[in-house]
């Protein structure tokens, strides 16, 4: 059988009703575990006990330790586990370590380069015990490989997806002067965009908001906001329009090597808005080499007013780098193809027949 282990709880079928709706974006995983038929496990309801509270001081939430827990007796070498998270994924590794026999199992690693993450692989041989590392960047993949000295068939790189049934190309409403449109609130800097257009005749807004913010979350806002620039919180349709009026999208960020602002970067695309992002490394890096994203180092102000001023001064520029990104989020970043990527992967795993695949329409 197939499971899907989630770091933390949604609600995959309310989040699929208003998706059918209309309302918002389908989630992937509500799209992999029905084409998988797997069980989807969230870190809700389990009992606490003193082991999953110290097992925390390790890593994740007592709430993971004690999924884990569970499930480490029920799963046997018959089962493929996918872990949406190393915190989850970890929990479940090592449990299933003094165990002895374990399921097959995937882990999806953000960062594997923190101190944390490297202690554990290396003193629990994590390696040993997962079966497949996925990762989202080139450079993680090859850092896992390298740390670990695994081949390359243990470590699957996930393409960034969005739903382009919601995220598409659509009319912009009428505005009076050009508008800047940026989101996201991990590793942002939107300090350094304030000083970038606040002497520019454009608008910017920018919708501040993050699921998986916390009170950790890195962001630099300005101390004033200038008085063209506008935060709030946008509900799914507005967001969606709110991309559509964009006549620039901006992802500023703080030097990250964790491929920040990389869900905004897609959703833009997906919109064939012309987008801007600081360049760090992994796709950012690719697709600014390629043309089809306009890099700007970071905390750069004036390289970042030079790129929305260049864009918005040739409108067939950004046209043709907005088209050009677009053809590549129908070609590598979609739900749909993130789904059957992952389904290949696991299916090698659990050595058992691939499901149907399932395409959805391309937006006209």
């Amino acid at each position: 059988m197939y499971h899907i282990l989630l770091s933390r709880d949604f609600d995959l079928e309310g989040i699929e009703r208003e998706a059918q709706a209309g309302k918002r974006p389908r989630h992937v995983i509500w799209n992999l575990s029905q084409t998988l038929g797997a069980t989807v496990h969230v870190p809700t309801n389990d009992p606490l006990t003193l082991f999953d509270w110290l097992c925390s001081k390790i890593i994740g939430q007592p709430e993971q330790w004690a999924l884990a827990r569970r499930l480490v007796s029920q799963l046997t070498e018959h089962d493929t586990v996918f872990c949406l998270g190393e915190d989850v994924g970890f929990a479940l590794a090592i449990l299933c370590k003094f165990k002895g026999k374990r399921p097959k199992l995937a882990v999806s690693v953000m960062a594997p380069y923190r101190r944390r993450v490297r202690r554990l692989l290396k003193f629990f041989r994590l390696g040993d015990q997962i079966d497949l590392f996925a990762v989202n960047t080139q450079i993680k993949a090859t850092y896992i490989r390298d740390y670990l000295q695994l081949s390359g068939e243990r470590i699957y790189q996930q393409p960034e997806q969005t739903d382009i049934r919601f995220f598409n190309p659509g009319a912009a409403q009428p505005k009076t002067r050009p508008l800047v449109v940026s989101a996201g609130l991990e590793q942002r800097d939107y300090q350094t965009l304030a000083a970038a257009t606040q002497a520019l005749d454009v608008d910017v807004k920018i919708c501040a908001v993050s699921p998986n913010a916390s009170a950790k979350t890195k962001v630099a806002f300005p101390k004033v906001m200038p008085d063209n620039m506008a935060s709030r919180h946008y509900d799914w349709s507005e967001f969606l329009q709110l991309y559509r009026d964009a006549d620039v999208v901006v992802v500023s960020l703080l030097w990250n090597n964790y491929s920040a602002g990389l869900t905004t970067l897609i959703e833009a695309m997906a919109c064939r808005r012309p987008v801007v992002m600081t360049r760090t490394p992994g796709l950012a890096d690719e697709l600014i080499n390629l043309g089809l994203v306009t890099g700007v180092e970071a905390g750069d102000a004036a390289g970042l007013q030079h790129a929305i001023t260049h864009l918005l001064e040739h409108p067939e520029v950004a046209a043709q780098q907005a088209e050009a990104a677009y053809a590549r989020i129908l070609s590598e970043h979609t739900s749909e193809y993130y789904v059957e990527s992952m389904i290949a992967q696991l299916q090698q795993l659990g050595n058992v027949p691939q499901p149907e695949s399932f395409a959805a329409p391309l937006p006209a």
